[in-house]
């Protein structure tokens, strides 16, 4: 399609609102706006490539965004809708204009009545300019006019320090690289650093692209505060019932909160099996000076356990690694001895709960190094400020779902 083409016919430009769903009342809170073209076929094309071509001259980019954010919020002050616009911008279309377009029109309209705290400007991650100086000045004028920043994240984790200078009001994220035979939980740490930074910077997360039962989990799982997407809701021409998504997001986080409960209830019983187990183990295995002891221990859990070592409390290994060999034959490994586990997360949190509460404890789920699999590692506190950790396979995980 001919951008040329567009821009000479702006009439057969389409505004469409795309829901974004607020999580804690499963209300529409408002509305991304979305352009589309009708076509001599009289078929519609959506025109996202368009406000991110470089090759099409500024000029045009910014009519035709114009045109449409106009009549979105004609639109809305037409039809008195008091929830919000969000409005796509090129961030580096938006510091060569000065962002005087955008400002020009929304003082045009605020003398017409128009709330400019119901108005969000959304940029991507992957459009920021290198000198970030001139965006952050517009961004900080817009911010005194009441208009909300939100920011879109192509890749998880990659302008953590933009986002923290910028400070937006929303941080959106897309869920589409989670295929539905993938494991929501699974992937929980995808956009930790997003959700840990939005939360100190007082930001929103919104999820995108929510296709799937999978997708949705997986949003509600990582702390998304407002949800988007073809699984809730189609984009609409018009503004629909803010609460067309109440029932089914209802029935939705039932299902989630119950899977999760009954998740819960099985890790502790499984957790105070394992427990049982090994207290068992450790009460009729008594230590030896040498690590020989641990071959005995080792035996008794074989159909859990891959992996046992010692630690004492600064995190240094005190006892050689007992792993299974090609043969499924216990054995001594002595190449870990001594080495430093303290680097490791939450490695002294765990050690000053097991030193509190008197009981073991299991770990996350994370990727073991050496085997490059999904484990989790259940810890014993031993006498003298020493603790045994039992690694556990991911097949014994996947046999008991639970833990995954």
């Amino acid at each position: 399609m001919d951008p040329l083409d567009i821009l000479i016919d702006l009439e057969q430009l389409l505004p469409y609102y795309k829901p974004i769903i607020r999580a804690d009342n499963q209300l529409i809170s408002g509305y991304e706006v979305i352009a589309y073209y009708l076509d001599e076929n009289n078929k519609e094309q959506r025109l996202d490539w368009l406000f991110d071509d470089t090759s099409i001259p500024d000029e045009f980019r910014l009519e035709v965004n114009k045109y449409i954010h106009q009549n979105a919020i004609e639109k809305k002050l037409k039809e008195n809708y008091s929830g919000c616009l969000s409005f796509y911008y090129d961030a580096a279309l938006l510091v060569r204009d000065n962002g005087e377009t955008f400002i020009n029109l929304l003082h045009d309209f605020e003398e017409r009545g128009l709330d400019l705290h119901t108005i969000i400007l959304e940029i991507k991650d992957v459009s920021l300019p290198s000198n970030m100086d001139r965006l952050g000045h517009i961004i900080k004028y817009l911010k005194t006019l009441g208009v909300k920043i939100s920011i879109e994240l192509a890749y998880p984790n990659s302008v953590l320090n933009q986002l923290a200078i910028l400070h937006p009001s929303f941080i959106k994220v897309d869920t589409s690289f989670l295929k539905d035979d993938l494991l929501p939980h699974l992937y929980k740490d995808v956009y930790f650093g997003v959700s840990m930074l939005s939360r100190k910077i007082g930001a929103s997360l919104l999820f995108k692209g929510i296709r799937s039962y999978n997708q949705l989990n997986f949003a509600w799982r990582s702390g998304g505060e407002y949800y988007q997407g073809s699984y809730l809701v189609h984009p609409q021409q018009n503004f629909i019932e803010e609460d067309c998504c109440k029932n089914k997001l209802t029935e939705y986080f039932r299902e989630f909160v119950s899977y999760e409960q009954q998740k819960a209830k099985a890790q502790f019983a499984l957790l105070d099996s394992i427990h049982e187990t090994i207290n068992g183990l450790l009460s009729h295995t008594k230590p030896a000076k040498d690590d020989s002891w641990l071959l005995k221990l080792a035996k008794g859990c074989e159909s859990f356990v891959f992996r046992i070592y010692i630690c004492n409390h600064v995190g240094l290994q005190v006892s050689a690694n007992v792993e299974k060999d090609d043969q499924g034959n216990w054995v001594l490994v002595q190449e870990s001895l001594y080495k430093n586990w303290s680097w490791r997360p939450y490695f002294f949190e765990n050690i000053m709960r097991m030193d509190i509460e008197k009981k073991g404890i299991l770990s996350d789920l994370y990727t073991d190094i050496e085997r490059s699999e999904l484990i989790r590692t259940y810890a014993y506190p031993l006498p003298q400020q020493r603790y045994i950790f039992f690694d556990i396979p991911y097949s014994y995980l996947l046999e008991k779902e639970s833990l995954l």
